[in-house]
């Protein structure tokens, strides 16, 4: 993708590729681009000019006048609060992504996302009745059923303590190799990204800084800490 759009006085002005495989981190101090990124990706922010193409399909073209609507997309979301809704229960949570996708287009289904989740137990109950933990798996869960081509995770753990971070950690480590979808993660927490990332895309104010394999993040993020202790 690149784009440009301005926000108030904040201008977002970047352009990188990831790969369509495993976890691709947004890593960057609040207030560096990071949501606003990927929701130009999602299609809920409009660029005011650039190019953002997935697997080959063109989602927004300034130039060529495209704009896809979200719904066309194919893109699952994860925010940072879950968004579920209350009055359903998580199975009709679950369902409801699910049922608005063509049968032909379904490739990942139901079971297999409740097993690997670890939610079976809980489809009855209503949101309201869920820990947060509980409800970001179940959000989780709703995005994957969409069978999305590209899942886009807004600091999914932010409001969790670190207990509950660690505990769904492994489940979002997974997500990419059993279903065969990349997922571009968005986070400010080093441990979370050592723990996903194949890479990362490192943004300062709204400007792509850098660009770090698997095997650099480690002393990358290390180096970063060290200044910010200093500082």
């Amino acid at each position: 993708m690149a784009v440009i759009k301005r926000l108030g006085v904040f201008e977002v002005d970047v352009s990188f590729r990831v790969p369509l495989t495993g976890v691709t981190a947004l890593f960057g101090p609040s207030g560096s681009g990071k949501t606003s990124v990927i929701n130009m990706i999602a299609g809920l922010i409009r660029p005011e000019r650039g190019r953002i193409d997935l697997d080959g399909r063109t989602l927004f073209d300034s130039e060529a006048g495209v704009d896809l609507p979200p719904h066309r997309r194919r893109i699952g979301y994860v925010f940072q609060d879950g968004r579920l809704f209350p009055h359903l229960s998580v199975r009709s949570n679950l369902l409801y992504g699910y049922r608005r996708v063509r049968k032909s287009e379904r490739f990942i289904q139901f079971d297999p996302v409740v097993q690997l989740l670890g939610i079976g137990h809980l489809l009855q109950r209503r949101p309201g009745r869920l820990s947060g933990g509980e409800k970001q798996r179940v959000a989780m869960g709703r995005a994957l059923l969409t069978s999305p081509r590209l899942l886009l995770m807004d600091e999914p753990l932010a409001s969790l303590d670190q207990a509950r971070k660690r505990e769904i950690l492994p489940f979002i480590a997974r997500l990419p190799g059993e279903f065969s979808v990349p997922i571009v993660y968005v986070s400010h927490d080093p441990e979370e990204i050592l723990a996903l990332a194949s890479g990362a895309v490192v943004l300062e104010a709204g400007r792509v800084a850098a660009w770090r394999e698997s095997d650099e993040l480690g002393s990358f993020l290390a180096a970063g800490a060290r200044r910010g202790a200093a500082a």
